[in-house]
């Protein structure tokens, strides 16, 4: 009891910090109301019948104090051509939003700002049902009226403390940067579970993949570790984004706010930039060999690039696994240069490696194997054997690689799978690092270096 009791004040004291108060309602309240009749003087205009509709959790009082975010969505009916619902969504984005800019997500939407907040107008179908979508956001006001629903006053406010707790342990967004937990499904996390303490404690126990469906859709099989069916959309898993690590970290911070209850867990924690000197010093301390592809960022949104950081750096870590440099960690950073960074436990390695082939009483594949090394005169070196170890056909051969920045700099770095447009400003140009040169990435990337030399769950 006395356990629960720390939880719960710990909880209703983040809870009282985090809830917008009164001035605060009260400005967002003129904002919204001001957008939505220039929106509607707007569509007046329009040989179309359409209608605004607030959405996001301003809509469900579920945003945190100091969050200045207003989502209004402009809906169109279903009969509107794709081209002139774009069209009509720029117009009204343009003029409400006259110092705004237009931003480009499955169609073209216009952000800018309003009275101290920062304002995303969307054109949507007006579709019946969140399943029978003409465009991807056409479900979001589906979402808004299902839990408008079901949020009263005192779960708004769980809802609002289980976001904090997610920005805390660093969890929350859906970005495909992050790939954490969306305020969709944060939302529908809570109401599942009644409160924050409830969920807590459920997520310190699950054992992944853990499935949740609150409208018992049960229509389709998803294979992630952690479905929520879309109470508005049944074919849809609302936390698909949500990686294994996020689950993970979510289920390591249930434990520990259960374990010890403070107010720190609420907190971000941004670590002290590296300089190039501590760089150099914890690769000097660890023994190893980071290296570092270094290139101009590619000119896309962040929804893009990092898909396509994380592809090439999947890309370049295996190969230089396969060729036996042992990486033992690797990361990607991005500002205006981008860095795919591996560190590796070797640099060089000898210039044979050793092949092991079938067993020799496995006649058929043991023989071809035998063949196919029995006569290597065209080989720049000649291979050693084949030979007998134990049951098995051996040899040992000469590396294509010895050293993994001969690697990175061959044209063999091509080979590996990388994204459509960080391959681009590859072949246009690019440097590699190794060891403690490094180091000379502090400057622009410091923070992302004592996350990586400092980890923590």
């Amino acid at each position: 009891m006395a356990a629960e009791e720390a939880r719960r004040r710990v909880i209703e004291r983040v809870r009282e910090r985090v809830t917008p108060d009164a001035d605060e309602r009260e400005a967002m309240r003129e904002a919204t109301a001001t957008l939505v009749s220039r929106i509607e003087a707007e569509l007046d205009a329009l040989p179309v019948e359409a209608d605004v509709v607030q959405v996001g959790s301003t809509a469900r009082g579920t945003w945190l104090a100091g969050d200045r975010d207003i989502d209004v969505f402009v809906r169109f009916p279903p009969s509107l051509d794709r081209a002139t619902l774009e069209r009509y969504g720029l117009e009204i984005g343009n003029a409400v939003l006259p110092e705004g800019h237009e931003e480009y997500a499955e169609h073209p939407y216009v952000t800018g700002e309003f009275a101290g907040f920062d304002v995303d107008l969307v054109p949507c179908y007006d579709v019946a049902e969140g399943s029978a979508l003409q465009s991807s956001v056409d479900r979001t006001p589906h979402h808004n009226a299902y839990l408008r629903a079901h949020i009263d006053d005192d779960l708004a406010g769980e809802i609002r403390v289980f976001k904090q707790f997610l920005k805390g342990i660093g969890a929350y967004g859906s970005d495909l940067r992050t790939r954490g937990f969306s305020g969709y499904l944060s939302e529908l996390l809570v109401l599942e579970f009644g409160d924050l303490d409830s969920l807590l404690a459920a997520a310190a126990d699950w054992h992944p993949p853990v499935a949740f469906d609150p409208e018992g859709h049960a229509t389709t099989e998803h294979d992630d570790p952690l479905v929520m069916v879309d109470p508005t959309d049944p074919s849809r898993n609302v936390a698909a984004v949500c990686s294994a690590e996020n689950v993970a970290r979510l289920q390591h911070y249930a434990r520990e706010f259960r374990a010890d209850p403070r107010e720190a867990l609420f907190e971000p924690r941004e670590p002290e930039p590296l300089d190039a000197e501590a760089v150099a010093t914890h690769v000097e301390r660890r023994g190893t060999t980071p290296v570092a592809v270094v290139f101009d960022a590619p000119d896309v949104v962040d929804d893009q690039l990092y898909p396509q950081l994380e592809k090439s750096l999947s890309g370049i870590r295996d190969a230089l696994d396969r060729w036996g440099f042992g990486p033992l960690r690797a990361t990607a950073f991005a500002d205006d240069r981008a860095a795919l960074f591996v560190e590796l436990a070797h640099r060089t390695l000898p210039a044979v490696e050793r092949h092991q082939g079938p067993p020799v009483h496995v006649r058929r594949h043991a023989e071809g194997f035998a063949d196919a090394y029995a006569d290597r005169s065209g080989e720049r070196v000649d291979p050693y054997g084949p030979f007998i170890d134990g049951d098995r056909y051996v040899v040992e051969r000469e590396r294509d690689f010895t050293d993994a920045v001969a690697f990175l700099e061959s044209d063999e770095l091509f080979s590996v799978g990388l994204g459509a447009q960080v391959e681009t400003e590859l072949e246009n140009d690019y440097e590699v690092l190794a060891g403690d040169e490094v180091a000379s990435l502090a400057a622009e990337f410091g923070t992302e270096l004592a996350r990586y030399f400092a980890p923590r769950p």
